[in-house]
């Protein structure tokens, strides 16, 4: 049987200019390689970082991959 995914809640469409500072809240030691290059490319060094990126449906879309790794600190 297939398993099936839970989408995200995306939001609306945001608005030009907003930012999102994310935090790396959990290590990605025993992640699949594929979260961590998701955690690498939103541009985390180390644990408890906060980057700030712009709102747009890519970076939504890479938070909604791990959002057990990662976490939205402000809107």
């Amino acid at each position: 049987m297939a398993r099936i995914r839970k989408k995200a809640k995306v939001a609306t469409a945001p608005k030009a200019g907003a930012k999102l500072q994310l935090k790396w809240v959990r290590s990605a030691i025993a992640a699949p390689v594929k979260h961590k290059l998701v955690v690498k490319g939103l541009g985390f060094t180390r644990l408890n970082q906060v980057v700030e990126r712009e709102d747009t449906p890519s970076i939504r879309g890479m938070v909604a991959r791990v959002p057990h790794l990662v976490e939205i600190v402000k809107q």
